[in-house]
């Protein structure tokens, strides 16, 4: 196979690009938009043929929008269905999400995404995580996100793992920090300590074991990792199984970095932000494109720089896409990049929102251009990851865009 350790087309432009602070520009303003103009326009130039083969490969999936090369105008909801406003009466009523630059699902089965999301609902119920709030997890519908996520299979029970190692995921948000009966970001820590234990399983001395065990048996959130986990192993190899223990790890640290904040009442730089949502990303969800679909990326491609950069762009990007569709829900203080772009160039929140579509789309662009330039060097099972990756955002998008996750008013 050939080496993929030699430099990109478009890795000097794109590394350029992809400063996430340029103190000289004043942060996400006008310089940054000159500076990732090429990359929004899409990749062109020597080497770059292959990201149009790529695209061209994937155009079964449906049509990407072109991005525009500036700055995108505010859409008006009923010309565009992903536009979404803000809750009324709240400081952000007009704004809108203007079109992202993704590609669309590659499959919708709704009978599917309805028997995974009845199991996944099921599941919750005996591992008790979301209780008083069941009927509304249902609604939410994460069995149609991992539906559309995964289109490379149509059984039920291996998209029903990957939603099950999703849903404990956003437990850990959705219990510990937003919603739970103490979400003080004080507890974070401890918190997350004992998860680890679990996701990494801990070896204690017998006469200290049970009363870990017991800890895990009052917290539904421990259950829940080490339920999912244990069904992930029947279909993932203990290599693939170590990849998403790896990736829980870094997102802990994300969570971790945010409860500082919180605890001390700091507002982050755009440029910091930007590092955690590197950390605190998707992409926990997506290492499971390759058990999920039966096969395996071999480790030293799995682990290749160039390869992870790309995959881990990939979850940046879509969590992006997630900061954008969820700010209806959110508190209108919380910690999202256009509240964080608003306050830092100092411009109108629909100015932030268009801005970070704008790095959205960067991204995109990026992990467009390099998932065909490795898909060209690599072997057929990267070839297959990474295409299943491009599907991964694609079924995310249109799950963003539909979920009353993020159409319910925000919680008080």
């Amino acid at each position: 196979m050939p080496q993929l350790d030699g430099a990109s087309p478009l890795q000097a432009g794109a590394h350029s690009a992809l400063r996430p602070h340029d103190a000289a520009a004043g942060g996400t303003g006008p310089a940054l938009a000159e500076a990732v103009h090429g990359l929004l326009a899409g990749p062109t130039g020597l080497g770059t043929s292959a990201a149009r083969l790529f695209r061209t490969a994937l155009t079964d999936a449906g049509p990407l929008p072109e991005a525009p090369a500036t700055a995108p105008e505010p859409v008006p909801p009923a010309e565009q269905d992903a536009a979404r406003p803000s809750d009324e009466g709240s400081e952000g009523s007009s704004v809108v999400v203007p079109p992202l630059y993704c590609p669309d699902a590659e499959r919708d089965d709704p009978a599917l995404g309805e028997e995974v999301n009845n199991r996944l609902v099921e599941w919750a119920e005996e591992t008790g995580i979301f209780k008083g709030r069941l009927e509304r997890l249902r609604s939410h519908n994460f069995g149609r996100l991992f539906m559309l996520a995964h289109p490379d299979t149509d059984d039920p029970e291996r998209i029903l793992i990957a939603a099950k190692c999703g849903l404990s995921e956003w437990a850990v948000d959705d219990h510990w920090v937003d919603e739970g009966e103490d979400t003080s970001p004080e507890l974070i820590g401890s918190r997350l300590a004992m998860a680890h234990a679990v996701v990494d399983p801990v070896r204690l001395p017998a006469r200290y074991l049970a009363e870990f065990e017991n800890l895990v048996r009052k917290e539904p959130v421990l259950r829940a990792f080490r339920s999912c986990l244990d069904h992930l192993a029947e279909i993932a190899s203990p290599t693939q199984v170590a990849r998403l223990r790896h990736e829980l790890a870094v997102m802990f640290v994300g969570y971790n970095q945010e409860a500082e904040w919180r605890s001390s009442g700091r507002t982050p730089a755009v440029w910091e932000y930007m590092l955690h949502r590197y950390e605190n990303a998707f992409y926990p969800c997506m290492v499971l494109i390759d058990p999920v679909g039966g096969y395996e990326l071999p480790a030293a491609e799995f682990a290749d720089a160039r390869v992870r950069r790309t995959y881990l762009y990939a979850g940046t990007a879509n969590v992006l896409l997630n900061d954008l569709y969820s700010m209806t829900k959110e508190d209108p203080t919380d910690t999202n990049l256009p509240n964080l772009i608003a306050a830092e160039d100092n411009c109108s929140l629909q100015e932030a929102v268009n801005r970070a579509a704008c790095i959205h789309d960067e991204l995109m662009h990026t992990v467009e251009a390099e998932c065909a330039l490795l898909s060209a060097a690599g072997s057929p099972e990267l070839r297959r990851y990474l295409t299943g990756l491009w599907a991964w955002m694609g079924g995310s998008k249109e799950w963003h865009a539909t979920s009353p996750r993020y159409r319910e008013a925000p919680v008080k």
